[in-house]
């Protein structure tokens, strides 16, 4: 029996009305274009190419397919909804995005190119020393891993609910043949790949969007003006919130903004790998602006296409789900067409899959070079595709645990502890590159541990502490800033 609820509001009409050949035509017919893309640029399939794409990226390239990456399942199938509850507030948080991009153009990527960096860790090992390297890594590494896993559970389980429970295909099968054929198109080409699969990726998702959004405004008659107008009537336009109490509040967002931004970008290797691979720095500084601008975009685009699915339901009567993240599936498999449902299939395939395979290359690198000391100018072939081999069985061994357990508030703690494991890496960059103080390498894990913990603590009891306040994403400034305070409690006196 399936570990999924079986009553989800879109396993019905329109797909499971499919033909079976149609449904497994496009998914397959999407991962062989993905492996047709990769055999035509892995090239030598050296390890310059797979860690660094031989630093020939265009940058325009490398800044579209980061899109994709960086809205992944998750945001595909929650974005919409989360309209219904806090209209537009998302955008406040999207505003303190620009700032972080622009931190990370303008201050890292300089010091990443200087250092000529394969792995952005590497920065901890010249600044402390081997310890706090190793912290960093294994931070990043634990991360990515439960993030990765956690995302493609979740989109997956969309997919299985959707399309492969009809079809009899078990959960554990539809995700093994899933993970194994991205490491067929990864393994070889790695990030040199990546950056050209993730243009693709994103294409797919912003034509899913798209095809929604022409096909409600039809439906409803409505001109490009009158979209506004409709959203603006319908209440969810609201996008600032000054309630200092609230977890909307327009400075809480900026500002958590601004510093996700920074460690979900800035100092996370599956991102910045990607904008390592341009030719040059001016270069990664263009795909960084016009990335942050394309993205603000993006994330407005699909609030819009949140308040519209909410009003298309409301003027024909139809029933919304209990949960906000089944609103769009619900709507396009269901209500809007068959050829709404092609473009979710096919969108919602791309947000599960651009995410995975970059974090797998990430998680790669990350091993072979910050625990195994590679470099570019070797090739550990051999090694490496263990390595790359050993991360597919790990994300599907985590797939599947959450899929035994099938306890969405514990799955949800897990996601949310891992990303706890940022607020270190922000505090031990701030201290970096705002300090010229050495510290005692040797203490460096015992701050990054005892942090998130402090952190955590701080933000259970948050409303004791301070009546009625409720803490959001600013618990990672927290966090950040106790890493900070510890690391300057462990200093030597001599500077770096």
């Amino acid at each position: 029996m399936s570990k999924f609820n079986e009553n989800c509001a879109y396993c019905t009409p329109n797909f499971q009305a499919m033909n079976t050949f149609l449904v497994a035509g496009i998914i397959g017919g999407y991962f062989l274009l993905l492996i047709v893309v990769s055999w035509l640029t892995a090239g030598k399939g050296d390890a310059d190419a797979f860690f660094t794409g031989n630093r020939q990226s265009p940058w325009y390239l490398v800044a579209f397919g980061m899109i994709g990456a960086t809205l992944s399942g998750v945001t595909f199938i929650s974005v919409p909804g989360w309209v219904g509850a806090t209209r537009f507030t998302y955008m406040q948080m999207v505003m303190g995005y620009m700032v972080g991009y622009f931190f990370i153009a303008t201050v890292l990527m300089p010091l990443y190119y200087r250092l000529n960096l394969i792995s952005i860790y590497q920065y901890l090992a010249s600044r402390f020393g081997p310890r706090a390297y190793k912290t960093g890594a294994f931070f990043f590494l634990l991360s990515r891993t439960i993030g990765a896993a956690f995302r493609l559970f979740l989109v997956a389980g969309v997919l299985q609910l959707a399309f492969f429970n009809h079809y009899g295909i078990p959960f554990s099968v539809s995700v093994l043949v899933t993970i194994l054929l991205i490491w067929v198109y990864t393994f070889r080409g790695g990030i040199k790949t990546i950056v050209w699969t993730d243009t693709l990726q994103t294409l797919f998702m912003l034509t899913s969007v798209g095809v929604t959004i022409i096909i409600i405004t039809r439906e409803l008659d409505l001109s490009f003006s009158g979209i506004a107008t409709a959203i603006e009537h319908s209440g969810y336009g609201q996008m600032f919130v000054w309630d200092w109490y609230s977890k909307q509040n327009f400075f809480k967002q900026f500002f958590s903004g601004v510093f996700i931004a920074i460690v979900m970008t800035g100092l996370d290797q599956d991102m910045m790998q990607k904008n390592l691979t341009c030719k040059t720095l001016p270069d990664a500084q263009k795909n960084m602006l016009w990335f942050s601008v394309t993205l603000f975009v993006v994330k407005f685009i699909f609030l819009v296409l949140g308040a519209l699915l909410y009003i298309y339901a409301g003027s024909k009567g139809i029933a919304l789900p209990e949960r906000a993240d089944d609103l769009f599936p619900t709507m396009a498999l269901n209500h809007l067409g068959m050829v709404a449902g092609i473009t979710f299939l096919l969108g919602i395939t791309a947000a599960a899959y651009s995410s995975a395979d970059s974090a797998l290359t990430a998680l790669t690198t990350s091993f072979c070079v910050d625990f195994l000391g590679f470099r570019a100018d070797e090739d550990n072939r051999k090694t490496r595709t263990l390595v790359h081999l050993g991360f597919s069985v790990l994300l599907f061994a985590i797939i599947m645990i959450f899929w035994l357990i099938n306890d969405q508030s514990v799955i949800s703690a897990v996601f949310t502890a891992a990303g706890y494991t940022y607020g270190p890496l922000l505090g031990m960059y701030a201290f970096g590159l705002f300090t010229n103080r050495q510290v005692q390498d040797k203490w460096v894990p015992l701050v990054a541990v005892l942090s998130p913990i402090v952190s955590y603590l701080i933000s259970l009891n948050a409303s004791r502490i301070i009546e009625g306040y409720q803490m959001g994403f600013e618990v990672l400034i927290l966090n950040g800033a106790l890493t900070f305070l510890g690391l300057l409690l462990i200093h030597k006196k001599e500077s770096a």
